[in-house]
């Protein structure tokens, strides 16, 4: 593991301040400047070491299950083109699709540095064995249902079913907040949160998008 270049530009500059410090004091012995950053780098290791031996299982669980989880939205998201979806329905899918992209790589990377599993995303239709459905997740029967569905049938099934899927991560968040020990660590604290708030504001604004198209057309 590299030391971060702006941990590593701080530590030299460090350095060279207290070297500078000491041409102005003879009497005061000073390490030559690379073995004091060899010393640096050392601790910086042990210590990022030690945190990626020391995560909790609850944080592991919670990545584990959210990357098929967000990986079963990206399907769901995807079927937008072909369904003759509305802009709207379009413009929100395209935002979870970059979003929730993001997401699964950088849980994917927590995961890997850790030498821990990175689960499989590659089927995501619900062929798999639906036991290990995540809260919220889709059956494969409402995957077919939705994936069949077809302009403003298409749009409400989407709504509802996403409505449905980002309630259980909203879930999955809460019950990691829930686990003594858990989320401890700034990373996984700051990325469930981040889950938390953008799933929760889209789960308003699918609700009002839900409610707009039950209403009754002007006139009607």
């Amino acid at each position: 593991m590299r030391i971060q270049p702006i941990l590593l530009t701080g530590l030299l500059a460090g350095v060279t301040a207290c070297a500078g410090a000491a041409r102005n004091a003879p009497d005061t012995a000073v390490r030559p400047d690379a073995a004091r950053v060899a010393e640096l780098e050392a601790i910086y290791r042990a210590r990022a070491e030690a945190a990626l031996e020391g995560a909790h299982e609850a944080d592991i669980r919670f990545m584990t299950h959210m990357i098929p989880h967000h990986a079963q939205a990206l399907v769901m998201a995807g079927f937008a083109p072909d369904s003759g979806a509305s802009p709207s329905i379009r413009t929100l899918c395209a935002r979870i699709i970059n979003a929730q992209t993001d997401e699964i790589a950088i849980m994917s990377r927590w995961l890997s540095d850790r030498g821990l599993p990175v689960p499989e995303t590659g089927d995501m239709l619900g062929h798999g064995d639906g036991a290990m459905l995540m809260a919220g997740m889709l059956t494969p029967e409402q995957l077919a249902e939705l994936e069949a569905a077809r302009g403003p049938d298409f749009d409400r099934l989407f709504l509802q079913y996403m409505i449905q899927h980002h309630n259980g991560a909203v879930t999955m968040v809460r019950e990691l907040f829930a686990t003594d020990g858990a989320a401890q660590d700034d990373f996984v604290f700051k990325l469930a949160s981040d889950i938390h708030v953008d799933q929760a504001t889209e789960i308003a604004r699918m609700e009002l998008m839900l409610e707009a198209l039950a209403a009754p057309e002007p006139g009607g």
